[in-house]
């Protein structure tokens, strides 16, 4: 039996928004997309790993009550959500691209603990760490 972590969902402010900037800008491809009354299903995966998709949603219904949605939109703007992480093969490079398409970083590529890092924030306030594979 095979198993492992398929799909990992991201709260978004606005799902289009997002959508053109991880694809657009990151590097990110459109796997699914289809929406269900004011409900929409965004699934993105990496053409380099295409057995994981980032899930892009808003916070509300079905899944959550009003107040709820709310106080998560306020935590996502502020950036107080757990980073996530993107593995590159040149962190240095991947910043030079991504910063030419218009991600704003928030930590310049930095040598450490054996590889290169930094730091980004999607338009909706998700923190990102870029960091090197060792080599």
């Amino acid at each position: 039996m095979s198993q492992g972590v398929g799909m990992i969902g991201l709260y978004v402010r606005d799902q289009e928004e997002a959508r053109r900037f991880y694809v657009e800008k990151v590097g990110f491809a459109v796997h699914t997309d289809v929406r269900n009354g004011d409900f929409r299903w965004l699934t993105l995966q990496h053409p380099e790993q295409p057995s994981f998709e980032l899930g892009l949603f808003v916070p509300g219904a079905p899944m959550l009550d009003a107040a709820s949605a709310q106080a998560l939109r306020e935590l996502v703007a502020k950036g107080a959500m757990p980073p996530m992480v993107l593995a590159v093969d040149d962190c240095r490079a991947a910043y030079e691209r991504m910063r030419a398409a218009g991600v704003e970083f928030t930590q310049e590529p930095v040598a450490r603990y054996g590889a290169v890092d930094a730091n980004f924030r999607d338009p909706s306030g998700n923190g990102w760490k870029m960091i090197e594979a060792r080599r």
